[in-house]
Formats: structure tokens, C-alpha cells, sequence
């Protein structure tokens, strides 16, 4: 018997190595952000099962979050399967002080990418930041107050799950532990939503009321909307914009499962634009941003954005508000809102906004990554200037 359950622990060794390496040497990894190329990856594969996908999981995030301080240690010509050995031979966390290496390596960040966190924050607080961004994300969800209350929803599973109330946000819960969500029926039945609490808070930026009209502008599958939603008591009009249909056909789904009845989609190329012009009470723009702020969730941007790439966001964003503000009545809001950390897309945007477009700033939200708490993010409201 004995000989057997070693024999299996070999083979299933080897079982999970095949899967990493497959993973991380495929070509369409590179192009698909990690969590959807494994999501992917499972469904094809379905000889993987529930025991073999957290090991596999956990050593691909651990590998691509420390791939500079692994390749410091390895030997060349430096592969996965190198990196892999290193991975399993040493304490990681053990170099985080170790002064003879760079400070970006150290933290495992590109080195451009840390001396701009490090200009925005000084030396200290961009290792803290960096070395924090290489931790596991908390799990945490929205309560849909159109259907429930964070309270009833505490009370439901206290006896089932390992769970808190969020610290900021008062519709928000943080698990403990992870569990099959979307399989669950109250997820089903749309008493909450996925949100991380620093989201849940840029959301409450827009404090819109029954019968307001409100533009989601860069709306994706609508997780915002989602979170303001409910304040509207299903009276007014939300407008969910983008330029990707798939995303927007994806945001259906959610609203109808959250209950949100006053609703519409409007794609790129919608003839109605023209008429909503200068009709919105509140503009949302969640602008395209380098995604800095949620590192812990999705580890292999760090290594696939150039500062050409923020560059080209940035000019980005400019264009994508000023088109958004088209759409702002003269007495209503605008709400600027990345998931980054650079002052190159948040407070110089915020400055460049005010300076450009005959504007006042109302309100200024930034969040940094809290251990074991929300990732970042930044968010601003503007009005017009009166006169």
C-alpha cells in the first residue's frame, strides 16, 4: 500500500508539472490576461480536477508574480522549467531586504515600472507597494441592495462561510476562504456581485437618484453600474457604453440576474448618441488604464506593459473623457476613475482635465493597495465651472 500511494504522489507530481509548463509556455498566454487564459485552459482540459487545480494555480501565480528575483537566481539559458526549480528550492521572501540585489528585483518589477511607482511615492513605499502587489488578492463581494442587504446576507452564511464586513465599504463582504460562488443560488438569484471594495467605493462616487439619466461610458460588462444602480430604485435611464459588443452583451446578463430594469445598452455605433448629448445627469468614465492598482489579480500585466504603453493610455484617456463630456448637462457630473496607481493617469489627468475642459474638481478618491484589504484605485468628480 505503501509502495502504491508513493507511486501516485510521483505520478500526480508529474501531472501537475506538465499542466504548469504547458500553461506558462503557450504562446496564448502572452496574448490573454492570466485568469481568463486559465478559466480557458481548465474547460478544455477537463482531466484536471478540483484536487490538481489549486497546486497549479498557486505555483503559476507565485511564478509569474517573482519571474525577475527567480531568473536572478537561475542558471542560464533560464526557462519555466528553470524557474520552476528555483521556485521550489528557495524562500522567496527571504531577498526582500537583501540589499545586494536591485530594489526592482527584489520586488520582481520591471525596472521602469518601479522607478515610476518609486518617483510617485519615494524608495520605501514603492517596495511596500510592489512587494504587497505579490500577494494574494482578497475575495470580496457586493451586496445587491435592489434584492437583499450586506446584513441579511452575513446572517445567511455565518454558519457556512468564513466571512467580514468590509472596513469602507458598507455593502461589501470579504471571504476567507474561496468557494464556487457562481455556482451558488444566491449568486444565481443576484443577491451579490465579484467587487473589490476599493471598486464598490469609486462606484459611490456617483450619487445619482430616481428618474436621473446616467452614462456608463466605458461601461464593459458593467460592474459599476451594477454597484450605483440600486440607489436609482430602477426609475431614470442608465446607458451602458462601449466599443466592445461582447462585453456590453455580457453586462446583459448581470443586470438582468441583479434585477436592474432601467437599463440600455448603447454600442460604439449607436444612432442615438447624437440625441443624448448634453442630456446626462452623471458621466462615468472608467477609463482604459494600465491596471497598476490590481497587480494581485492579474500578476502577468506587470510584464507585458512598456512605458510606451502608458504613454499611449494616457493620450488615451484625455480623448475618451473629452468625447464622454459631450454627453454631461450643463448642471451635471463627471467621474474619472482608473484601477491605477500612477500619478501619470490619475491626479495629472485630474490637472490636465481642470485646466482644459472649463472645469471644477468636487470630489478626489485615492486608494492604495492595504494588506489584506482593496486594491487600487483612483477616482475624481467634476462639474462645470459656474459663469
Amino acid at each position: 500500500m505503501l509502495a502504491f500511494l508513493i507511486q501516485y504522489n510521483i505520478m500526480n507530481k508529474k501531472f501537475i508539472e506538465y499542466h504548469i509548463f504547458n500553461i506558462l509556455n503557450s504562446e496564448e498566454l502572452q496574448r490573454k490576461p492570466l485568469d481568463v487564459f486559465l478559466s480557458n485552459y481548465f474547460r478544455k482540459h477537463k482531466n484536471v480536477g478540483s484536487k490538481e487545480r489549486p497546486p497549479i494555480c498557486e505555483a503559476i501565480y507565485g511564478m509569474i508574480r517573482w519571474r525577475a528575483l527567480l531568473d536572478h537566481f537561475s542558471k542560464p539559458p533560464i526557462t519555466w522549467e528553470e524557474r520552476y526549480r528555483i521556485y521550489q528550492s528557495i524562500d522567496l521572501l527571504e531577498h526582500q531586504t537583501n540589499e545586494k540585489i536591485a530594489p526592482h528585483i527584489r520586488v520582481s518589477f520591471p525596472k521602469f515600472l518601479f522607478q515610476l511607482i518609486s518617483d510617485a511615492y519615494g524608495e520605501e513605499k514603492a517596495l511596500a507597494l510592489c512587494a504587497l502587489s505579490n500577494t494574494k488578492a482578497p475575495t470580496t463581494i457586493r451586496a445587491n441592495l435592489l434584492k437583499t442587504t450586506r446584513e441579511e446576507l452575513l446572517q445567511k452564511w455565518k454558519n457556512f462561510y468564513e466571512v467580514s464586513p468590509t472596513k469602507h465599504s458598507s455593502e461589501g463582504i470579504v471571504f476567507h476562504r474561496k468557494i464556487n460562488f457562481f455556482g451558488s443560488d444566491d449568486f444565481k438569484e443576484g443577491f451579490f456581485e465579484m467587487q473589490d471594495e476599493g471598486s464598490q467605493l469609486v462606484a459611490k462616487l456617483i450619487k445619482t437618484a430616481p428618474k436621473e439619466h446616467v452614462l456608463d461610458y466605458c461601461a464593459g460588462s458593467g460592474g459599476k453600474t451594477l454597484a450605483f444602480a440600486p440607489l436609482m430604485e430602477n426609475k431614470g435611464i442608465i446607458y451602458l457604453h462601449d466599443i466592445r459588443d461582447l462585453a456590453l452583451e455580457e453586462g446583459k446578463k448581470r443586470l438582468r440576474r441583479a434585477g436592474i430594469q432601467n437599463a440600455q445598452l448603447l454600442t460604439f455605433n449607436d444612432q442615438r448618441k447624437k440625441k443624448l448629448k448634453k442630456t446626462m445627469d452623471w458621466v462615468l468614465v472608467d477609463a482604459p488604464c494600465s491596471g497598476i492598482g490590481t497587480l494581485r489579480r492579474n500578476p502577468d500585466m506587470k510584464w507585458k506593459i512598456a512605458k510606451e504603453n502608458i504613454d499611449n493610455l494616457t493620450l488615451l484617456q484625455k480623448e475618451i473623457f473629452k468625447d464622454a463630456l459631450e454627453f454631461l448637462k450643463p448642471k451635471g457630473r463627471i467621474v474619472y476613475a482608473t484601477c491605477s496607481i500612477l500619478p501619470e493617469e490619475n491626479e495629472q489627468q485630474t490637472a490636465f482635465f481642470l485646466e482644459t475642459h472649463n472645469l471644477e474638481l468636487v470630489e478626489e478618491l485615492k486608494i492604495l493597495p492595504e494588506k489584506d484589504g482593496m486594491d487600487g484605485f483612483y477616482g475624481a468628480v467634476f462639474k462645470a465651472k459656474c459663469g
